[in-house]
């Protein structure tokens, strides 16, 4: 699906559903930016929590390497 709506390996992400409806609303609106507010706002939303998730983990991670170290 991810290929066929043509995007980029880089952007496969835990967000990619978004993009793809995202990407097709922006094709059928002539990229007009006041079309497709509530997609774009949920596409960044998505990106910003899948941010918080990898900083939540990486805390995780560097204590986990705290406790083991003493």
């Amino acid at each position: 699906e991810m290929k066929d709506a043509r995007i980029p390996v880089a952007w496969r992400d835990y967000c990619a559903h978004i993009l793809i409806k995202l990407n097709k609303c922006r094709h059928e609106n002539y990229y007009r930016m006041n079309k497709c507010v509530e997609l774009r706002h949920a596409y960044e939303k998505c990106q910003y929590d899948q941010y918080k998730r990898r900083e939540r983990l990486y805390q995780q991670q560097q204590e986990q390497k705290k406790e083991e170290s003493a």
